[in-house]
């Protein structure tokens, strides 16, 4: 301590970057938190175990933050219900596989064949799996937890129903109306008409103006930042462990990720173009 004071005493300027805010400031806690669909009911499962299950088959929320786009993640086994393990390959962005992967199945995922519609377990769907990542609160406790969202591949696509919509279509419907997904409540509900566990959004009204300070607040928490990045943990071949994310069961909507992720590869594309000029 007399060392640092001995050099603020000659440095007076050095100052506080937001690196080393963030760090002192974080609450870090390896129990993760997460709102799961599994068997068709809203669970909220802390550090891998349930604490809760709703009542019912909707839920209020307000969207934090959103990946921006999908993520992939190829399994070599067969999905088991309630089996969690480790993914061979995976994406952040459903265009290429991230770095940390040991064995990459392709270059890109648009030539992988674990990406071809009936690449699946007898062959349904592609045998890598599409999710959307998402960082929620509930509407009636906007301090509260930060909940990580992964939805399934049928839950992002899709047209809309009855003034329903999947994600992907739901974010397009708030942007056409020139509005946030964070200033609005959302409700969140089991599509009752699927044999699969699959949810539609829809929009129940704007979050009140003396609240929005809070969702900024708890956008830029590094709870949101983790639930919307796609992180896997690789053990040696000979203490393989089980991973935080579900595996989800392939779906028709899984050939619509190749659209979405092109289109947003070209758009980092001309981003980065514009930024060197």
């Amino acid at each position: 301590m007399d060392k640092l004071k001995g050099i603020l005493k000659d440095n007076p300027n050095i100052g506080l970057d937001e690196d080393t805010i963030a760090v002192a400031t974080s609450s870090f806690s390896n129990q993760t938190k997460r709102i799961s669909l599994r068997g068709g009911v809203f669970r909220k499962i802390v550090g891998g175990k349930e604490v809760s299950t709703a009542d019912s088959s909707e839920m209020n929320i307000v969207i934090m933050k959103m990946a921006h786009t999908p993520s992939r993640s190829y399994y070599k086994d067969t999905y088991e219900e309630g089996k969690k393990v480790s993914p061979v390959c995976w994406s952040n962005d459903s265009a290429k596989p991230d770095e940390e992967v040991r064995k990459p199945q392709a270059e890109s995922c648009h030539t992988c064949p674990n990406s071809v519609r009936g690449s699946g377990h007898g062959g349904i769907g592609t045998s890598c799996r599409i999710s959307w990542r998402v960082a929620i609160v509930l509407a009636n406790d906007l301090k509260g937890d930060v909940l990580e969202l992964v939805l399934p591949a049928n839950s992002c696509f899709g047209k809309e129903d009855n003034n329903k919509w999947p994600f992907k279509p739901y974010i397009q419907m708030l942007a056409d109306n020139n509005v946030s997904a964070g200033r609005i409540v959302t409700k969140m509900e089991f599509d009752a008409n699927s044999q699969k566990p699959r949810v539609l959004f829809s929009p129940v009204e704007a979050v009140e103006e003396s609240k929005i300070d809070i969702v900024k607040e708890q956008a830029e928490t590094q709870s949101a930042y983790n639930a919307i990045r796609l992180s896997v943990y690789q053990p040696d071949e000979t203490e393989r462990e089980p991973v935080k994310f579900e595996a989800f069961e392939a779906t028709e909507e899984d050939e619509a990720i190749t659209k979405t992720s092109k289109q947003a590869e070209e758009a980092r594309k001309i981003m980065d173009k514009w930024r060197d000029k």
